[in-house]
């Protein structure tokens, strides 16, 4: 986000100050901070995930909103619709829903003698209606594949080592980490956690698999901020975010790690390398 508002010509330090407010997984915080941002009286919010998003909506009627990394906003009642937002928000979503099934599609294709799935999630990450549809999809596509699926929760940091505990203990054959934003605030330890337990796992980030994890799939994170730097940039020189259409990302990635595999022992089908956008060798 960063770099892209710098090839705007907004520079930190110079033209441009930036208050970082971070949760650490903690949504509690969430309005609190919101809170904050207000009485600072920033000019542009951008916010990521849902959750942070909701948060700064419920601060703010005034203040322009710009989200990033929200799967159902119209659904979740951030906006009454993509081409008008309306009011003081707008941003960019992805679709978080199909993606789950699509991830273990994957795992089943380049670990084919895979055959129980533990599904590690993360209640309230991502706003209910997102939730229930993923978990309903990823259910779905399990029987599809004739995969027995079980979740795990993990709501905060200190629910991992134990959620790893139970997974052990009921010997599952690959983990399926749903996308949750703690998740990708903890990956290096949830990578580790999964190594330590010698199973294949998909991600849905590729942050997961540059630490070490096995595959990951989902939306290309840093194209989408990129896009959202042009929302900030197009507020901060006057347009109104309900001018702004709400933007699909549309650029999404595998990235599979073959060291990650050597190291288990495994051999990934050769129709999943072919699709993969990196493999980290």
């Amino acid at each position: 986000l960063q770099r892209a508002l710098h090839d705007f010509g907004w520079t930190e330090g110079r033209n441009l100050a930036i208050e970082y407010r971070s949760a650490d997984g903690r949504f509690e915080r969430l309005p609190e901070l919101a809170a904050e941002l207000v009485r600072l009286k920033v000019d542009v919010i951008v916010a990521a995930p849902t959750v942070a998003a909701l948060a700064a909506k419920r601060a703010t009627q005034t203040i322009p909103i710009v989200f990033t990394h929200v799967s159902d906003p119209v659904g979740t009642g951030l906006v009454p619709s993509l081409a008008r937002p309306g009011g003081n928000i707008t941003g960019f979503t992805h679709l978080n829903a199909a993606l789950s099934p699509k991830r273990l599609e994957i795992l089943k294709e380049a670990v084919p003698k895979v055959t129980q799935v533990a599904a590690l999630w993360q209640p309230g990450g991502l706003g209910e209606r997102t939730e229930t549809s993923i978990l309903r999809e990823t259910e779905a596509a399990a029987r599809a594949l004739g995969v027995p699926l079980q979740f795990f929760e993990a709501r905060g940091p200190d629910d991992l080592d134990r959620a790893f505990a139970a997974v052990a203990r009921e010997r599952a054959g690959a983990v399926l980490i749903m996308p949750g934003p703690m998740f990708l605030t903890e990956h290096r330890r949830i990578v580790n956690l999964v190594a330590k337990s010698r199973l294949p796992a998909v991600y849905f980030a590729r942050e997961f698999a540059e630490a070490g994890g096995l595959m990951a799939y989902g939306a290309d994170m840093a194209a989408i901020l990129r896009r959202a730097a042009s929302h900030v940039d197009k507020v901060l020189k006057g347009t109104k975010p309900a001018d702004l259409p709400v933007e699909q990302g549309s650029k999404f990635e595998l990235v599979v790690n073959l060291k990650t595999a050597k190291a288990l022992g495994l051999t990934i089908q050769p129709s999943v390398l072919a699709r993969a956008d990196e493999i980290i060798q």
